[in-house]
């Protein structure tokens, strides 16, 4: 799906471009989020996820470099896709911010039951639960546009201009 095909394909048309108040738009979510309160490690991961879920490869991209910048260690960046395995690697709020990311972003198969709001609402507060869930929004809706119109990975457009 989505790896695959981003990095075969070249970009459709450069929705930033075409359509700036409604990508404006989006960035002004993003923006408020940044601003929320929420950590920085912990958003990003998220959205590490949510663009790994959605096969972004573009977002996977940036948000894997976005981490290493912010001192996230490469071992823990890969085991992103697979946290409830790595034990105590991510903390108690980073597994309910991905749990919550994953239900989420798959809100069509999980329909967000109660029992994952129960566990999200025991680690983050009202405000913070709802700043979660417009990163995830925010995340999905980004992801959209960037496998609807192929957006290269930024490693990709490096690589063919070496």
């Amino acid at each position: 799906m989505g790896c695959g095909i981003v990095n075969t394909m070249s970009e459709r048309l450069d929705y930033a471009a075409v359509s700036p108040r409604g990508v404006k738009a989006l960035g002004g979510v993003h923006l408020y989020v940044s601003q929320s309160g929420l950590l920085p490690g912990l958003v990003t991961t998220v959205y590490l996820r949510v663009s790994l879920i959605n096969g972004c490869a573009y977002c996977i991209d940036m948000h894997s470099r976005e981490l290493r910048d912010l001192g996230v260690s490469n071992e823990k960046i890969a085991l992103v896709p697979v946290w409830q395995e790595a034990g105590e690697l991510f903390d108690a709020r980073e597994r309910a911010a991905l749990a919550w990311a994953e239900t989420v972003t798959r809100i069509s198969e999980t329909g967000a039951p109660d029992s994952a709001y129960a566990a999200a609402s025991e680690v983050f507060d009202d405000k913070e639960l709802v700043d979660l869930t417009l990163a995830i929004g925010v995340m999905n809706a980004y992801n959209r546009l960037a496998v609807s119109f192929r957006n290269p990975p930024a490693s990709a457009v490096a690589k063919r201009a070496e």
